[in-house]
């Protein structure tokens, strides 16, 4: 045998086959194993002796029901995987299950697969799973259906019977935006177009199942696509003086290399690949799809987990906080307006309310109904999402694996979509909560000009950020007990008092900040509104949560005074100061900024 020969026997493809309970997805499995010789020794011999002892007739599908309760209830339960193979490649195929019980096993069956078959009853017609698979399959990316029209036998072999499903399965998939490769016409139980064209359909002339599979082209996979590494982590290693950062993820897509420049979103840090680091393995200087690995910069820049890590000669994903979607829900309880929900996309978990509801798709009408504004469960929505913070995706016509998500609730997968585009953020969630906070403000009758007057000075939120080990906190006592001492209202906040570890560098997840940041802005504007001058210090602390808090405390405004912060840009900066400075220096520094802005009312403070 040839070396190409042998590359090429020894080629795999992974496939997945759904369809509606009881239209033959087992059958067809059966007789693929058994027509290519993939069965073990003597099995397909057991399994009719068996069916001889009980008076049972022998069925195809029994050579893959190894449960007893699987045979009884009539129902492929979870997702099997079988082997077959031809003389063009061996192949993995996994039986998703047709029960809509059992819907949220098939994404797991699917997201593996390269191709599909999808099996639809030619007495029984297209059913309400056979469009939840057509749905599952076009969300799920894949280019390459074949549609088998089984149990041809059943309607005599007619070709009207045929014809007649290939055009309503064609419209419906192409209103999905699905295009099947084939439709193939087969009676799986009799062989009928399985293995080898059959003399009872001469009016069909296209490629067998076999064919057919033999057919599909396996893609190249990732390696072509732009570069795509989520961030899962930054070491950094101080041991005999070792001050790197080492990111570690998961290639997606792509490949890099030492000397490459990259760029990290959302927050559009850039830098020069300097090394690439493995563990226990030889040395190199490439990274391509699939693997996992760490990576150093030649420049040390300060990113966190969930960044998204791209070539600069590349295509640059998507950076927002609102897209449209395609979501299959499978939630206990429906998704609705109003409720947070885990959006987790990549390395990337992030909070997530549902902005509005386009269109719901029963799976089971070709209609959709565009005046529901929730997803019940099973249902199919284009939908627009909103995250509590900007996150960098693709479309899923893209870069497929970016472009993928999962949706929690309650600790559970309720929903898995794909991003068809991303929506410009003119009205968001958060926007309208800040307008309605304001919108329902009571004010006493003492003014803030009153306050003003009152403390000599106007209310203000102090934000002193730095990294641990800055010295932050001693100065933003320092800075407190200066102004209280020239007589001004001022307060310092302890983040801890509140939030624990807020200020304690990588230690709560992203929606848990989040969330606490919200809970301090919030705090902010009824301190700033009191007249105080609230001050606190915060550290791991990026320029979208400044904006947020600054929108938190409108209308009273931020102040902030940065220790060398590295994730903080210099136009978002009132005050830097070098990291644990001479404490007076620094005190009269932020006091002689707060006086040019005019926050006090004597300037000879």
């Amino acid at each position: 045998m040839t070396e190409m020969a042998t590359r090429k026997s020894e080629e795999r493809m992974n496939l997945v086959i759904v369809g509606h309970v009881d239209h033959g997805k087992s059958t067809v499995i059966g007789r693929l194993l058994a027509d290519t010789g993939s069965l073990p020794e003597g099995k397909l011999d057991q399994v009719k002796a068996m069916c001889e002892r009980n008076s049972r007739p022998f069925e195809y599908a029994f050579l893959l029901d190894a449960l007893k309760n699987e045979q009884s209830q009539g129902i492929t339960i979870d997702t099997a995987r079988c082997f077959f193979k031809t003389e063009k490649r061996h192949y993995i195929i996994n039986d998703a299950p047709g029960h809509i019980e059992f819907l949220k096993n098939m994404i797991t069956g699917a997201a593996r697969a390269e191709a599909a078959l999808l099996v639809i009853d030619a007495e029984e017609g297209i059913q309400e799973n056979s469009k939840r698979h057509g749905y599952m399959i076009s969300m799920l990316g894949l280019k390459q259906i074949a549609v088998l029209v089984n149990k041809m036998d059943l309607v005599k072999y007619e070709q009207t019977v045929f014809e007649k499903i290939v055009k309503e399965y064609s419209e419906f998939l192409g209103h999905l935006g699905v295009h099947p490769t084939a439709f193939v016409p087969v009676a799986a139980r009799e062989g009928d177009n399985i293995a080898s064209s059959s003399l009872r359909m001469p009016w069909y002339e296209g490629l067998t199942v076999l064919g057919q599979v033999d057919s599909f082209t396996r893609p190249e996979g990732n390696l072509d696509q732009p570069f795509r590494l989520p961030v899962q982590d930054i070491y950094k290693f101080t041991a005999q003086g070792d001050d790197r950062r080492i990111v570690s993820g998961t290639v997606e897509t792509g490949t890099a290399k030492v000397g490459d420049h990259v760029i990290f979103y959302p927050s559009g840090k850039e830098t020069i690949i300097d090394s690439v680091e493995r563990f226990n393995a030889p040395e190199t200087t490439e990274v391509h799809a699939d693997e996992a690995v760490g990576i150093t910069m030649s420049t040390e820049i300060y990113i966190k987990p969930g960044e998204l890590m791209c070539r600069a000669d590349e295509l640059k994903p998507n950076v927002g906080r609102r897209f449209r979607a395609n979501v299959f829900w499978m939630g206990r309880a429906p998704m609705i307006a109003g409720k947070q929900y885990k959006l987790k996309i990549g390395a990337t978990k992030v909070a997530t309310e549902l902005a509005a509801v386009e269109s719901v798709l029963d799976a089971s009408e070709l209609e959709s109904n565009h005046n529901k504004q929730l997803l019940d469960r099973h249902d199919v929505g284009e939908i627009l999402l909103e995250t509590h913070r900007p996150i960098a995706f693709d479309r899923r016509n893209d870069i497929e694996p970016t472009g993928r998500f999962v949706i929690v609730d309650d600790f559970e997968i309720a929903g898995a979509g794909v991003i068809l585009e991303r929506v410009t953020e003119t009205d968001s969630i958060f926007d309208r909560q800040i307008k309605q906070r304001e919108f329902s403000w009571e004010a006493g009758e003492v003014s803030p000009a009153d306050r003003e007057q009152r403390f000599n000075h106007k209310g203000k939120f102090i934000i002193v950020a730095g990294e641990p080990g800055s010295g932050r906190r001693n100065l933003a006592k320092k800075v407190e007990k200066h102004l209280f001492d020239q007589g001004f209202n001022t307060y310092y906040f302890g983040i801890t008092n509140q939030f624990g570890d807020l200020d304690q560098h990588g230690t709560i997840g992203t929606i848990q900040r989040d969330r606490q940041i919200e809970i301090l802005g919030e705090l902010a504007r009824i301190m700033t509104d009191a007249g105080l001058l609230f001050i606190t210090t915060l550290t791991d602390i990026d320029e979208f949560d400044l904006n947020k808090l600054r929108k938190l405390n409108e209308p009273n405004e931020v102040f902030i005074v940065s220790l060398g912060d590295p994730a903080l840009g210099s136009s978002a900066i009132d005050v830097q100061i070098e990291t644990d400075p001479e404490t007076d220096a620094a005190v009269r520094k932020v006091v002689d900024e707060l006086t040019s802005q005019q926050v006090f009312m004597d300037f000879s403070i």
